[in-house]
């Protein structure tokens, strides 16, 4: 039998994963806040399994019903018409509700067909996550996924922390070079 990993149940401590993402996040003084699909509660499980978590997670919305997803979290009613749940904007809608509901520096989503049937068209691993952060920072990832709705879903987490850990590298790395003169270099 394997160890428990400490810092949840997906034991992403070594890949990048929640107690990566919390520490960015508490370094910055910054709080994040999920909005899931069809993860249903694993991203904020994950977030929260990491000792401190309190101090950045303010929280998160399992919006698993097309109607929540637009009187929760604010997605465009006819954009859910159009095009489905699983959609990149859906993603990108749901992280900035979940962003604005809340409170939070930063937005985290996920929605996807984890199966096993496909859902508006989209086949099995079809998943969108997204992130929103402060002044408009932000992104979409389109994944494939392979295997069953377990691992999708499991899958699906571990995209989104990693996608959130190199939005927080990227904006906390923008934001050193404002504040210390660009490489760090202050000599002429």
């Amino acid at each position: 039998m394997s160890p428990e990993r400490p810092d949840g149940p997906m034991g992403t401590a070594g890949d990048g994963g929640a107690a990566a993402v919390l520490g960015a996040l508490v370094g910055r003084g910054w709080t994040v806040a999920a909005a899931e699909s069809l993860t249903g509660g694993l991203l904020a499980a994950e977030l929260t399994a990491a000792p401190g978590a309190s101090r950045a997670v303010l929280g998160s919305v399992t919006a698993y019903a097309t109607d929540v997803k637009r009187d929760v979290l604010g997605v465009a009613g006819e954009l859910l018409a159009e095009r489905g749940a699983v959609d990149e904007e859906v993603a990108r809608q749901m992280a900035r509700g979940v962003r604005s509901l809340l409170g939070a520096d930063w937005g985290l989503a996920t929605t996807g067909v984890a199966g096993p049937d496909t859902q508006d068209g989209k086949p099995v691993g079809t998943v969108f996550v997204a992130v929103a952060g402060p002044d408009g920072a932000g992104v979409v990832r389109e994944l494939s996924l392979d295997g069953d709705r377990a691992r999708i879903r499991t899958e699906s987490v571990r995209a989104a922390l990693a996608l959130l850990l190199g939005e927080l590298a990227e904006n906390a790395g923008a934001k050193d070079t404002e504040h210390n003169g660009g490489n760090g270099c202050l000599q002429p």
